[in-house]
């Protein structure tokens, strides 16, 4: 396996992220291009439009040893079509470079026709869940992917990974096998266990089941933790922003501080088995930590679970 970076959480100049990577002896990143995923080392209009602009980009990473092994677009492109405009530019940005996978969310339909909000469904009561699924699935999301599934083969792209994030249609193994017998192998999932263990569920069993697909295709090293004080009177839901991290049930951590390297040894040995051999890409969303801290930390836990030296 390979230790990457996902660095749109490393808010820093461009080239002195590569010289950070350099120093952390790391050996692909993962590139935000815009909509939720930031994109403080890309500038995606330019990079498109001009070949001389993204060579230079292009070379400066390659100069110094790193591999891009994903462009990340990470937005609602089945709900807004700035999104989907920004999935677009990276599908061709992606063509241009030579990038074969793409990591990105599903997107989330609005709840019926002529509506204007994405709806989350996560219960089967009151009965009209039942239609708006329907709707979502049928009508818009399946549609939609398979256009998507094409423009991306037609830009040479071999893999989407697609977040098992909240708020999205696709948020777990179940949905995305659904999606994906639907517009075929082109996706398949960028399991990130920090979501997961806020569900209620288990990554390890998650990657047990996606290999039996041959459906991981890319991680997120990125970890959470619940909260007992707000947890267990009021369970995980919750709706207080990320930068409430002293009163939610739940935040997101540095690697290690939500579970050790003993559980993600264990994470990793399983991933292997499941068919996975590729990058896990720290992704830092820690708030308690600055920046530098916060990456350092899981770095140092990720390479002990990963045995790098």
């Amino acid at each position: 396996m390979k230790l990457a970076i996902k660095t749109c959480t490393l808010d820093i100049p461009y080239e002195q992220m590569l010289d950070f990577c350099v120093e952390q002896k790391i050996a692909a990143i993962e590139i935000g291009t815009g909509n939720w995923s930031g994109a403080p080392h890309c500038d995606l209009d330019l990079l498109v439009s001009d070949k001389t602009a993204r060579e230079k980009w292009y070379d400066a990473m390659r100069k110094k040893g790193l591999e891009l092994c994903a462009l990340n677009c990470s937005g609602n492109p089945l709900a807004y079509e700035k999104d989907m405009d920004v999935t677009k530019k990276t599908f061709e940005l992606a063509h241009q470079l030579g990038v074969k996978k793409i990591v990105m969310m599903s997107g989330l339909p609005v709840g019926c026709e002529g509506d204007k909000t994405p709806v989350w469904i996560t219960t089967s009561w009151p009965p009209e869940t039942q239609d708006i699924l329907d709707y979502q699935w049928n009508q818009v999301a399946i549609p939609a992917w398979k256009n998507l599934v094409k423009l991306a083969e037609d830009c040479g792209i071999e893999r989407i990974a697609l977040e098992n994030h909240g708020m999205q249609l696709v948020y777990n193994p179940e949905t995305l096998l659904r999606l994906r017998e639907a517009v075929g192998p082109m996706i398949g999932m960028n399991l990130d266990p920090s979501h997961l263990f806020w569900m209620g569920g288990d990554p390890i069993e998650a990657a047990r089941v996606l290999g039996e697909h041959g459906a991981i295709y890319h991680i997120h090293g990125k970890d959470s933790r619940p909260e007992r004080r707000y947890w267990q009177p009021n369970g995980m839901l919750d709706t207080k922003p990320i930068d409430a991290f002293a009163r939610r049930s739940w935040n997101y951590v540095a690697v290690g501080a939500g579970h050790d390297a003993k559980w993600w040894k264990e994470f990793f040995s399983v991933v292997r088995m499941s068919g996975y051999n590729d990058e896990i890409s720290l992704e830092m969303e820690d708030l308690t930590l600055s920046m530098l801290d916060g990456h350092l930390a899981s770095l140092q836990v990720l390479r002990e679970a990963l045995n790098i030296g």
